[in-house]
């Protein structure tokens, strides 16, 4: 029987990986198995957030819980240093800006993530990028737009091309319009690295829910064994690959 494993660690192992996260905690949700595991075979890992701010949240014991942006940062920068990531960067920390990207005009969202923000796709040089799947959240709506946009291939002397492109999951997603449904076609092992997924969602500790929560760490965990089902692994990541070039 063919032992796919070694394959895919020494493709893991060559990649330069950007991830783009309408805020923070999307890129634990969707790509912290990924993350961890393609920094351990020895590739590069860069992680952009677009927004971060004051926020008011639904509580469990009161109606709503006050959140502030510093203490979100705070939890962003416990995860990169869990994960390793080699840099990571925050576009956006005005609170009048945070869950409010859809007034940004697209344009300039697409230059920042494209070459004028400090881990910007010109800058980086990525050769996976992984942008959140199109969502009922207008944040992540507008930043998959942008970051969509900003992955269009050109001329690779003149505008950086990035080979493979992927949309990742959230526990949120089931919560879509029939036209907009994730249907991932591209699959991350991440069995022995699942621990440390719920571990870096857990560090956003300010965006924790009960296990009833869909977003709650035990449903990431749920979430990851149930993807690996679907490849016969322990656990997994799931992506829509909207382009692979090799």
């Amino acid at each position: 029987m063919q032992d796919y494993s070694l394959a895919s660690d020494e493709f893991l192992s060559r990649q330069r990986l950007l991830v783009i996260a309408p805020h923070a905690d999307d890129e634990s949700f969707g790509c912290a198995g990924t993350m961890a595991r393609i920094k351990k075979l020895g590739g590069q890992v860069f992680v952009v957030v677009t927004s971060v701010g004051d926020l008011q949240h639904y509580g469990d014991e009161e109606q709503y819980h006050f959140v502030r942006g510093e203490e979100r940062k705070a939890e962003l920068a416990r995860v990169m240093e869990l994960l390793e990531v080699d840099d990571y960067d925050i576009l956006f920390e005005e609170d009048e800006l945070h869950e409010r990207l859809d007034q940004v005009p697209r344009r300039q969202l697409i230059e920042l993530l494209e070459r004028d923000g400090r881990l910007a796709m010109d800058r980086v040089q990525p050769t996976m990028v992984a942008i959140p799947a199109i969502s009922y959240n207008q944040d992540h709506e507008a930043v998959f737009r942008a970051a969509h946009t900003a992955c269009r291939p050109g001329l690779p002397k003149r505008k950086a091309f990035q080979p493979i492109v992927l949309a990742y999951d959230n526990t949120a997603l089931f919560w879509s319009l029939e036209r907009e449904k994730f249907h991932p076609n591209f699959y991350v092992d991440i069995s022995a690295f699942l621990d440390i997924k719920v571990q870096a969602v857990c560090l956003h500790a300010s965006q924790r829910r009960p296990s009833i929560h869909h977003s709650s760490p035990e449903n990431v965990k749920h979430m990851a064994y149930s993807r690996g089902k679907e490849i016969s692994v322990e656990a997994a990541e799931a992506y829509m690959c909207l382009r692979f070039m090799l």
